[in-house]
């Protein structure tokens, strides 16, 4: 299981770094232009506190694997990421509209990628606590 979070960890840490592309790649420049001042700036501080959690959460999976999964604290700390993202799951169902990646090869790719990826980080964190 050690070898799982720590592969985790390594995923987590490229997901993060990918955050900083998000602007350019999402040309927030020009689609969040019409958005209040106050907004703008939400997006961007959001996202940069989500990618700095989720490299947060890898780096935690790299540096103390053995304690996630052979401590006490550790497997409630693991509970609670296998909640984490047990919720990021439902809300890539639920939270965003299949009219963004139906018909569309690329993201439904991507759509069908990290639906995969989430359930993995689920049942290995939910995993490390329950059994």
């Amino acid at each position: 299981m050690e070898t799982q979070i720590k592969i985790i960890g390594l995923f987590l840490v490229v997901l993060a770094l990918i955050h900083v592309i998000f602007p350019r790649y999402f040309n927030w420049d020009q689609e969040l232009k019409s958005l209040s001042l106050v907004n703008r700036q939400i997006m961007v501080v959001h996202t940069f506190f989500i990618a700095l959690v989720v490299l947060l959460m890898g780096l935690l999976c790299l540096t103390s694997s053995s304690e996630l999964v052979n401590t006490p604290l550790g497997n409630r700390l693991a509970l609670g990421l296998g909640v984490f993202w047990a919720a990021r799951l439902l809300i890539q169902f639920f939270g965003y509209s299949s009219a963004l990646w139906k018909g569309k090869r690329f993201e439904t790719l991507v759509h069908i990628v990290f639906s995969l990826f989430w359930v993995y980080l689920s049942i290995v964190f939910l995993a490390i606590y329950f059994i």
